[in-house]
């Protein structure tokens, strides 16, 4: 029996900035806040669905459980289903997951250290837009 032909391009290396390169997946959890605060709390221990909702402030209990399974399914956050009435479920990072909170974290204390030149760079930007009626 003949096997199939590899998809086109499957052992060419990665180019995120090709629109079919599975990376952007990847680039897309990055770059949602509620994953990178989710994985950096899960870095710090197992949690329940709950607490993580309590210290993740302003997430919706749908974001949260949606934002849960898609790291479940990357490989990112393990579940574990405790059996009690009602079912007590915990969450743990995983080591790849831990790989990549280690590169998110590292954005995280940048932003906590820089926020004021932020800050500062958006109301020089804002006075100076609200002056010259800039073009978008």
């Amino acid at each position: 029996m003949a096997q199939a032909a590899p998809p086109v391009g499957a052992n060419l290396p990665p180019n995120v900035f090709a629109a079919d390169c599975p990376t952007r997946r990847v680039l897309d959890r990055i770059g949602d806040k509620w994953a990178v605060l989710i994985l950096i709390l899960l870095a710090r221990g197992t949690k329940r669905f709950n607490e993580l909702r309590r210290e993740i402030d302003g997430v919706s209990q749908k974001m949260l459980s949606q934002t849960l399974k898609s790291l479940e399914r990357d490989g990112l956050v393990s579940r574990h289903a405790i059996p009690t009435v009602p079912v007590t479920v915990e969450y743990s990072i995983t080591p790849l997951g831990m790989t990549l909170h280690q590169a998110v974290d590292t954005l995280r204390l940048w932003a906590e250290a820089h926020i004021g030149a932020v800050e500062t760079a958006r109301r020089r930007y804002d006075a100076g837009a609200a002056g010259i009626g800039r073009a978008a």
